[in-house]
């Protein structure tokens, strides 16, 4: 994680100064509150910074909500570090790239993992 400042944190290993530029701009509104966040799939939008999370306190953005909703981005943290990896990651990118839908959101028609159903359930119950 990378803190450009006080309030625009990066996840985002990739980072086009056109996007970089668009969440500086976004994390100086008064009503951004505490911080905006950029993942790692973020990317320039219009008017808002797609792939972010951007949360006020009175205020909301129209630009910045649902512009990339099924998207299919989600991190997962696995027990691997880089030395349990092959050196020639080829095979292990294109496994991935078959296991995982790629489309706006066409594939994800219905949630069939119990644990995802789960942890739906338990943000749908947060205040």
């Amino acid at each position: 994680m990378e803190k450009i400042s006080q309030r625009l944190f990066s996840w985002a290993s990739i980072l086009e100064p056109s996007t970089r530029a668009q969440a500086e701009t976004a994390s100086t509104m008064p009503f951004i509150y505490p911080h905006l966040a950029l993942m790692p799939d973020a990317h320039l939008g219009k008017g808002a910074t797609v792939g972010s999370v951007i949360p006020t306190l009175g205020a909301i953005i129209p630009a910045a909500v649902g512009v990339d909703i099924g998207c299919g981005m989600i991190a997962v943290r696995t027990p691997y570090t880089a030395a349990d990896l092959p050196s020639d990651r080829k095979a292990l990118r294109e496994s991935i790239e078959q296991a995982i839908p790629l489309s706006a959101g066409n594939y994800n028609t219905d949630v069939t993992r119990e644990h995802t159903r789960t942890r739906l359930d338990e943000s749908r119950a947060m205040p």
